[in-house]
């Protein structure tokens, strides 16, 4: 947080996202937009942002803040929110903060085998074996009272809680800290003077955060209708849950250290964590697989030899009073895909579409402003002739709108994730 001196004084890290801005929300009042959440910082002096999606435990609102707290000159720290499943088959929660790029790749892998192999009813679950490989550029956030230190604590199991705290410390040496925290709710305090004093005991550091659900303390109202919508009860329902306190917005740096003066090192490691984490994501350059190619040729004379033959091949089935009309829109749509380097692309949608045709797969004649490509029909990714049809390719790619090609491809329902498998066995699942 930027102070009238132009230190730091606190951080309100806080956490829990619903595909908008981490540091903010849970459950969000009305559609909050990442833009909404990094104004409401900046305007109440926050210059960081931790970002994570809580709900659905994924980052699909990661780009989408990021771009928001660029532009408001928020930095942004990337992390998840883990529930993590144990060999007993207890959960707790668990939080990793990405610390630099090797932590944001261990994040996306995290997330990713979490929904492809620890899904369990719907849910994205963690298991340590997973963690212990992942360990590099994450600092952890101990979930407070639902981590597995924290439900040791408050059940009085402190030789259970000890235990498991020199797990993650040995794991994440000096990246681990246990967190702390005054909203107002059941079992805090009981669990927050458990935890100072392990932490004593085992030299392990502490931090305060704020589980923000929402931007000011008269929006909690609404923040509680919309958990009734979500879980199918009412506002008078005795039966519903009531998980969240009016003390849930989005705190000033003043209120957070004047809310833990009396543990001020709390306060101190959240601007230590902000100024440990780094991440840059690079924003609009494309990575696509390499293509394989005969020796001596080049991806794009690849792609225009294996376009002329694919085109002989076409003319071949019905008479053509001029041909040069083709051979002209084959070279002019040679030249732009070449020109902005998507001959690759074309040559993989290619490839994966002929080997569905070759397998059985029954698969779409082609759609959409791809249809209007005769390089596309050429090499059998689609099979409209988009000159009989006066089709126009500039429609499907164009120098002067610079963006990605994107074919729109239908496989049979039952049979495409054969497909999928093919593409990521064949060029890469990352």
């Amino acid at each position: 947080m930027a102070n009238p001196g132009g230190g730091l004084d606190a951080i309100s890290f806080a956490y829990h996202a619903d595909r908008v801005l981490g540091l903010t929300l849970v459950h969000a009042v009305g559609d909050q937009s990442a833009g909404h959440w990094t104004v409401g910082a900046e305007s109440i002096g926050l210059t960081v942002l931790h970002a994570l999606d809580h709900r659905s435990r994924d980052f699909f609102g990661l780009i989408k803040a990021y771009k928001a707290a660029e532009r408001e000159g928020v930095k942004l720290i990337v992390g998840a929110d883990f529930e993590l499943l144990e060999a007993d088959e207890r959960r707790s929660q668990i939080t990793f903060l990405a610390q630099n790029h090797a932590g944001y790749r261990n994040l996306t892998v995290l997330i990713s085998r979490a929904y492809q192999e620890g899904q369990i009813l719907g849910r994205p679950l963690l298991r340590r074996d997973w963690i212990e490989s992942h360990s590099e550029g994450l600092l952890v956030l101990s979930g407070g009272r639902h981590g597995d230190v924290g439900q040791h604590l408050l059940a009085g199991r402190d030789s259970d809680a000890e235990q498991a705290l020199s797990w993650w410390m040995s794991h994440f040496p000096e990246r681990f800290y246990l967190e702390l925290q005054r909203t107002g709710r059941e079992y805090e305090e009981d669990y927050l003077h458990a935890a100072v004093t392990l932490a004593a005991r085992a030299d392990c550091p502490v931090v305060a955060t704020n589980e923000v659900c929402f931007l000011t303390p008269g929006e909690f109202d609404a923040h509680e209708a919309r958990v009734c919508i979500g879980d199918g009860r009412t506002l008078n329902d005795p039966r519903r849950r009531r998980n969240f306190s009016e003390q849930q917005y989005l705190r000033s740096p003043e209120e957070m250290v004047d809310l833990f003066q009396d543990i001020p090192e709390a306060i101190e490691n959240s601007v230590h964590i902000a100024q440990r984490c780094t991440v840059e994501i690079e924003l609009g350059k494309a990575y696509l697989p390499d293509f394989p190619t005969p020796d001596g040729v080049s991806i794009e004379q690849h792609l225009e030899n294996l376009s002329n033959e694919g085109l002989d091949q076409r003319l071949a089935l019905f008479e053509v009073e001029d041909e040069s009309v083709y051979r002209d829109r084959l070279k002019f749509e040679l030249d732009i895909i070449n020109q902005m380097g998507f001959p690759g692309y074309f040559l993989v949608v290619m490839d994966f579409i002929r080997w569905g045709k070759a397998n059985g797969i029954p698969v779409g004649p082609g759609r959409g402003s791809g249809a209007g490509s005769l390089v596309a029909y050429a090499l059998e990714i689609t099979d409209l002739d988009p000159i009989e049809y006066d089709l126009l390719f500039e429609r499907f790619l164009n120098p002067q709108r610079v963006s990605m090609p994107d074919f729109d491809v239908d496989f049979c329902m039952d049979r495409r994730d054969e497909v999928i498998d093919y593409v990521a066995n064949t060029y890469g699942r990352n």
